[in-house]
């Protein structure tokens, strides 16, 4: 069983930047591959990044690609979301999320365990 709490969401100007993270609760928490996504409201959640479960791999969606930065601190049972140049379009709950599967990272469905979700706000 895996717990996950975000932190780091508030309200941004367009072009600034901010740093999301999500502490994990459980001895395995090395174990599994990490996940962010996000959701605006009338929309679907979306994947934003991902991380294999030793960090040596990365993964993003094209619109954050070259923006964003995902990692993971296995000692800390974190793992974090650097946010720079952000746009009004990034605006929604951020959540992060762990699976076991080692594939489909993109998809909601693989991951097991989700937090609650932090809000991002990127004003114009």
């Amino acid at each position: 069983q895996v717990q996950l709490v975000e932190s780091g969401g508030g309200l941004v100007q367009a072009g600034g930047s901010l740093r999301l993270s999500c502490a994990a609760s459980g001895p395995t928490f090395a174990t599994y591959g990490l996940g962010w996504f996000r959701q605006a409201p009338g929309k679907e959640r979306e994947f934003v990044a991902a991380t294999s479960w030793s960090g040596g791999n990365t993964y993003y969606a094209d619109s954050v690609k070259g923006r964003f930065t995902i990692s993971r601190d296995n000692a800390k049972n974190t793992v974090y979301l650097q946010m720079n140049s952000l746009k009004p379009e990034d605006t929604a709950v951020y959540y992060c999320a762990a699976r076991t599967s080692a594939s489909y990272y993109y998809r909601p469905r693989s991951y097991d365990y989700w937090g609650q979700g932090t809000q991002v706000t990127v004003s114009s």
